[in-house]
């Protein structure tokens, strides 16, 4: 039952990792935006991924709940509203805002890839974009004091690879058989 389900929404891990990938482009060819922009910027991605986290949990199939994205989802939609609504944060504040964001989605990704590998083939891909978070938020918490600059660009790194590494765990989901399951 769980395999039908993420094959039928592949589309939507698909959609969030390209909502990373554009989110990193950004963040890469304008890293001079000031940091109002980048707090916006940031919080309209983690309310894209919020909702579609959301969207992926609760698609119809109310028998199969799948908390880690539940809890994921609303990781990321409290954190769009603190960037949305204290719009006035320092840079360091934003940083680690993003840091235990990443660290949060990505122990939460790794709890799913676990729980995933007992129905399909593939988890590892999930369980790495989980790693390469936690990793992320990791190297943000050890150097606060990196410039603005090296700043939106490390986070237009880790959207870009977090992003390609979403798409293709959906385009493998996609091409898993519903009759395996």
């Amino acid at each position: 039952m769980l395999l039908q389900l993420i094959a039928r929404r592949w589309w939507s891990i698909v959609l969030r990792g390209v909502c990373a990938i554009l989110f990193g482009l950004m963040a890469w060819f304008w890293p001079g935006a000031t940091l109002g922009a980048l707090v916006f910027l940031w919080g309209c991605y983690a309310f894209a991924d919020g909702v579609l986290a959301l969207a992926g949990a609760f698609s119809g199939v109310s028998e199969t709940p799948w908390w880690a994205l539940v809890l994921g989802g609303l990781v990321s939609l409290g954190a769009a509203a603190a960037a949305f609504f204290y719009p006035g944060l320092t840079a360091v504040t934003l940083l680690y805002l993003i840091a235990f964001w990443a660290i949060g989605t990505g122990a939460l990704e790794i709890v799913a890839a676990i729980q995933l590998r007992r129905v399909i083939d593939g988890e590892f891909w999930l369980g790495l974009a989980g790693a390469v978070s936690i990793l992320f938020g990791a190297i943000l918490i050890v150097r606060p004091g990196a410039g603005a600059l090296a700043v939106a660009w490390m986070i237009g790194t880790y959207a870009v690879g977090f992003g390609v590494l979403l798409v293709v765990l959906g385009l493998r989901v996609k091409g898993l058989s519903p009759s395996a399951a």
